[in-house]
Order: C-alpha cells, then structure tokens, then sequence
C-alpha cells in the first residue's frame, strides 16, 4: 500500500509539475492480476483498482491499517470501468458488469475478485473510508442511481451526475461515490468551480481515447495548477482546492467524497471573477 501524506495548502502554492504530480496524481491502477491501493492522509481515504484476469485476488489487511482484515474498520465503494467481474464476499458473490457498483459494509472480512472472461477482465475502481457501522451491502446498477442533469451545450458542460453511493440510495457512514458522464460536444466538467472544506474528493478519468487528455484544474481559487492526466487515472483533491477540467475529447468520470458530511449540494461556490 503506498501512503501518501496530506500536503499544506501554502506549500502547494511553490510546487512544480513533478511535484504536484507526485502529491495527488495516481498512475497504473489497473495492471493484470493486481490490487493497486493508495492510502491519503486527507481524511484517510484509500483509492485502489483491482484487475483480475487470471488469477482471483484477494483484499487484505495490512500493517498500514493496523487491522485483521481490510473492512474491519472500514466501508468500500467499487465501480467496475472494465469487464464483467465477480465480487465474492464472505462467500456470497456479486457479479459487476460494466458502469456497476457495489457498496460494502464494515464488517465483511472476505472479500475477493474474479474475472468471467480472463481475454477482458473487470477494472475494480475502489474508494474506501472509515466507519463506525456496518451498513448493509448492496450493489447498485447505473438504472438505480440518482440523476442529476446539469450545464449546457453552450457552456460546453452538459452532464448527467449519477449519485450511486447517495443518502438518496443508501445508507453509508461517510463515503458518497458516483459518475459524471458528459454529452458529446461537452468538455468542461464541475465548472463554475468550488471548494468545499469540509470533505475531500477523488477523481478518476476514464471512458478517454489513448490521446484524449483532461487538463484537471486543482488549487486554490486564486492559485490554481493543473494536472494534465490520461485515461484510467485518478486525483486527489485536498478540501481547499478546486476540482474542475476540461478534456481534449470525450470522457467520462468517477468522483467519490469522504469527509465531515454528505450533502451534496454542502459547496463553496467560487465566481469567475475570483479565479486566478
């Protein structure tokens, strides 16, 4: 598990290119036949993916968690971006087809992932937080997810908001996950632009073309930076910086927030003029 530690929004400011890369972007979540997991330190969010191809993986406990198993303290969202896959846990198996989730409550101690076709394996997208109570598993399909349509054609920011993992859909201690896909023609994503300090978030592209690029916007509102970033890879955004980009072409995205609250609509609205 690699750990990354929460970074000062004054020190952020003096970063260069590899450094920002280095603090929030996450590279190689999906190589076949592994778990991929990266422990933050803002709000102790684990962001992971899980390929399986071959092989049936398991997720473990670790040293870094100081736990016997991963979901003894802890809840987990998965969306599935790749394959159809099977999630077994405690024996009783799930199988995810492409843009399926599943929330998992604390407590399940088995939990493994198997491919049903090793040629085009599932790509396992995880966020996981803290919890104080064990929730119900269930898995939710994109047809039961809550629709929030946003923007316009004009502004280059038409969008469906898919709120899989939603006080709306379940119940969950802190963990609030879902997917944004863009109509064609549009680009821009979460602009008009916000903060919000009291969660953090994670963003993770996908659905791009080998050239297709998002230029992801992080920051403060009035000192922001940009990541440029390719498909199947994710972000971390500390709760005092933006969370915005534009792509190239089309792509689609998967955000997920852990933090003091879950209303969503809990934002610092920045206006236009105050950016820089």
């Amino acid at each position: 598990m690699e750990i990354r530690y929460a970074s000062n929004n004054k020190d952020a400011k003096a970063y260069d290119t590899n450094r920002l890369r280095e603090e929030y972007l996450i590279q190689d979540l999906f190589l076949a036949d592994k778990i991929k997991l990266v422990y933050s330190h803002f709000d102790r969010i684990i962001v992971g993916g899980a390929c399986p191809a071959q092989e049936t993986l398991k997720l473990e406990g670790s040293k870094e968690l100081g736990s016997n198993f991963f979901l003894e303290r802890r809840e987990l969202g998965i969306i599935n971006v790749g394959g159809a896959g099977v999630i077994s846990l405690d024996g009783t198996e799930y199988e995810l087809g492409f843009k399926d989730a599943i929330y998992i409550g604390m407590g399940v101690k088995e939990v493994l992932f198997k491919a049903v076709d090793p040629q085009n394996p599932p790509k396992f997208y995880m966020n996981s937080a803290p919890a104080h109570k064990a929730y119900p598993t269930k898995k939710i399909g994109l047809v039961d997810a809550k629709k929030v349509h946003l923007g316009s054609i004009e502004t280059s920011n038409k969008r469906t908001i898919n709120q899989y993992i939603h006080p709306d859909v379940l119940d969950t201690c802190q963990l609030v996950m879902g997917m944004t896909a863009l109509e064609d023609g549009s680009v821009w994503n979460s602009m008009p632009c916000h903060t919000h300090d009291r969660r953090m978030e994670v963003y993770f592209y996908f659905d791009m073309e080998k050239d297709t690029r998002v230029f992801h916007l992080m920051g403060e509102p009035t000192e922001t930076r940009h990541i440029v970033m390719k498909n199947d890879e994710a972000v971390i955004s500390p709760s005092w910086s933006i969370h915005s980009g534009v792509g190239t072409g089309g792509y689609t995205f998967i955000w997920g927030m852990v933090g003091e609250n879950q209303t969503f609509t809990d934002m610092d609205h920045v206006a236009m003029e105050d950016l820089r």
